[in-house]
């Protein structure tokens, strides 16, 4: 079924949710998607999320459920958990997750027991490139458990194994986290799992952002040297939104009582089914080349945003993601995005590490090729973008020019139509700037 029919069944009943949903169609098919955390789902995938699944409850896990009736749930269930396994080479998983976020609380729940005297925890610092849920102060991981953190140099940006070995040896965390929501380099997992080892820590990596990359093998997986991997099932991995814990076996048992019952309900089956397919998608040579082409469009981004004067953190992307600090080309990170959204190229406002404004309204601007990259978007037409980036931060006060490059957007991105869009394609004058 089209975007276009399914749409057509809502309106019957609500013509008005119909016709926003429709705008946002068309927002999605001709807006360049630059949000690294976003991507696009494949027709498959969303078909498996509108699945008649989602009508029946099924709390507790395959063979072992409260309710009746779990006869094709549990084949669904266990084929999900089947194909994570296989694909990432991991002993246990669970798919139950609502999604990333309840997963890393899972996972810390499960790593922490109730009666330990030492509930600290320690990961990368929000600023500098970590996630709210690794500990972060209005994060509720910082009130269930101790939390501190780590960050990266001040001369390069990049993560300083030796300085978080001492932070470690001296904080002596039960968890050690490792992973990023802002950080466009490869994570060594094998020397987290080192500091882990040395201070008496378990090691707990979020890939949410890289988990397509690392089942394609375009960067090093975790899931050999870790206790506990959490992860979305969105962004890099092209699944419905939800979440995901690969674990050692031994942590198996404990990875899933804090799923069910310690945090959640009955799980979302239809999400599950449409996870079961997406895994099943990136277990292809397609996928594998379609990751890489991700790395390659990523450097080309940051190249030619370097080469155009921004000062792009680090000095490159070894993944999906481009940090670059607006201020260089004259405007906040805030200023900057409103000005790219305005020209049709979606991405966020984002702190620096070190920066020196508000979160509100930051110095940088965060970038990713994930989205561009799904719709067959190659580095040539990448650097095009770039292009567009500095042209529209430049003429940001400017309407006529941000309407000029807006249509140029367009055309390209009508050019190369999104996964999950099928002809008719949504009409342009849905749009509202």
């Amino acid at each position: 079924m089209t975007q276009t029919a399914a749409n057509a069944i809502i309106e019957a009943i609500d013509p008005e949710i119909a016709g926003i949903v429709a705008r946002e169609e068309a927002r999605q098919f001709y807006t360049a998607k630059l949000i690294p955390s976003e991507n696009y789902a494949s027709s498959a995938v969303i078909a498996a999320t509108g699945t008649v699944l989602t009508n029946k409850y099924s709390e507790g896990y395959p063979r072992k459920r409260y309710y009746e009736g779990q006869q094709y749930i549990d084949l669904v269930e266990e084929t999900a958990i089947a194909r994570a396994k296989a694909l990432f080479g991991a002993e246990h998983a669970n798919v139950q997750p609502y999604s990333g976020s309840p997963a890393n609380l899972a996972a810390y729940t499960a790593l922490i027991k109730k009666s330990s005297q030492n509930k600290r925890i320690l990961g990368l610092s929000l600023p500098e490139g970590g996630h709210l849920t690794h500990g972060w102060k209005v994060s509720a991981t910082s009130r269930f458990f101790v939390a501190e953190h780590y960050g990266v140099s001040e001369t390069d940006h990049l993560l300083d194994y030796d300085a978080i070995r001492a932070k470690a040896l001296e904080y002596k965390p039960t968890v050690l986290v490792c992973g990023a929501t802002c950080y466009p380099r490869v994570i060594d997992f094998d020397k987290f799992a080192a500091i882990a080892e040395e201070c008496g820590a378990r090691l707990m990596a979020d890939i949410a952002h890289i988990a397509g990359l690392v089942a394609a093998g375009v960067h090093p997986s975790p899931v050999p040297v870790a206790d506990v991997v959490t992860t979305t099932t969105h962004k890099t991995l092209r699944g419905p939104r939800g979440g995901l814990i690969l674990c050692k076996k031994k942590y198996g048992k404990r990875v899933d009582r804090a799923v069910f019952p310690g945090l959640q309900g009955g799980p979302h089956n239809n999400v599950i089914a449409a996870l079961a397919v997406a895994l099943k998608e990136a277990d292809t040579e397609a996928f594998r080349a379609h990751a890489a082409q991700i790395v390659a469009n990523s450097r080309a981004l940051a190249d030619e945003l370097m080469r155009l004067g921004a000062n792009v953190i680090t000095g490159g992307s070894d993944n999906h993601l481009v940090l670059f600090d607006a201020t260089s080309l004259g405007a906040s990170g805030k200023e900057a995005a409103v000005a790219m959204d305005t020209a049709g190229l979606e991405a966020n406002a984002n702190t620096v590490p070190f920066d020196p404004r508000p979160p509100m309204d930051p110095s940088g601007v965060r970038l990713g090729t994930p989205a561009i990259t799904s719709r067959g978007i190659g580095e040539e037409g990448t650097r095009q973008i770039a292009r567009w980036i500095v042209a529209s931060i430049q003429a940001r006060d400017d309407e006529t020019k941000l309407a000029s490059i807006r249509g140029d957007v367009w055309e390209l991105m009508a050019a190369h139509p999104a996964p999950g869009f099928e002809a008719p394609y949504p009409s342009r004058e849905l749009l509202q700037v």
